[in-house]
């Protein structure tokens, strides 16, 4: 029997293998699949907006997608920012991960990406009992460890297949312009990027220069919010689209599972 043991101990630790062999590399998703449907995603929250953006969609009869930071604009677990993630699962919005810190996922390690996904997933399960089951790489950016990672932690990859350009500086009248294009096309399905924490292009020049001595709060007279997003809403709805979230214009599961939310404790911090 004993000659039977090298054998067995190397199909064994064949069959454990490593952390990123235990699943399939993670699909990246870059539109929606129901006909009709128009997904409005958020990144880089939670922020101060995020009760006026679940506000407004709310008041259409619609919904959307938060995709939150750990630690970006303000750390997660911040009694706040709990309010904001809170209130935007409450009211059935989707919630999913943005990664901790906004790092390029594809100038990490393997142990970095599985770091930046991992804690911003327990956060949210932590914050509303849901664990996502999303994740939207900062800028977009993916290389085979980021899918390789991803798909070890059941997460699936999403872009989007049309930018309103609030996070580059795009003034409220080229956002309005770039939907009235994007309308007039009509294609099938919209996955949009919109963001809830910047909108107004002295804003966007604050957030790359710290050295302006205006603060943010002062200058955003012109938000995502507040300006672009109804007429937004209003644009689409009148061209016909139904506006849902992520998992519903997929028709999948938005989360791996769901159950009730964590008490506040030592760990809850940044």
């Amino acid at each position: 029997m004993l000659v039977f043991l090298p054998l067995l101990l190397s199909l064994t630790v064949s069959a454990i293998g490593s952390p990123t062999e235990k699943r399939a590399k993670a699909k990246l998703i870059t539109k929606c699949t129901v006909s009709n449907t128009v997904a409005l995603t958020f990144d880089d929250g939670p922020y101060i907006y995020l009760n006026d953006v679940v506000d407004t969609v709310k008041k259409a009869n619609a919904k959307g997608t938060f995709f939150f930071n750990g630690n970006n604009y303000g750390c997660i677990y911040d009694d706040a920012m709990v309010q904001r993630v809170k209130y935007a699962y409450d009211n059935g919005f989707q919630v999913a991960s943005h990664t901790w810190a906004h790092k390029d996922l594809t100038k990490l390690t393997s142990d970095q990406i599985d770091s930046e996904m991992s804690r911003t997933e327990e956060a949210i399960r932590k914050i509303t009992g849901a664990t996502p089951a999303y994740t939207r790489p900062p800028y977009g950016n993916v290389n085979d460890l980021v899918y390789s990672v991803a798909g070890s932690r059941g997460q699936t990859l999403v872009t989007w297949d049309f930018d309103s350009g609030d996070s580059t500086g795009s003034t409220v009248n080229q956002q309005k312009q770039a939907y009235d294009e994007l309308v007039s096309k009509h294609p099938n399905t919209i996955l949009s990027l919109e963001h809830e924490v910047y909108g107004s292009p002295l804003f966007y020049a604050l957030k790359c220069d710290r050295s302006l001595t205006r603060t943010r709060s002062s200058v955003l007279q012109e938000t995502t919010a507040h300006e672009v997003l109804p007429y937004v809403i209003s644009k689409l709805q009148g061209a016909g689209y139904k506006l849902v979230t992520l998992s519903e214009c997929l028709n999948t599961s938005p989360y791996l599972k769901t159950g009730a939310p964590s008490t506040r404790d030592a760990t809850w911090k940044c």
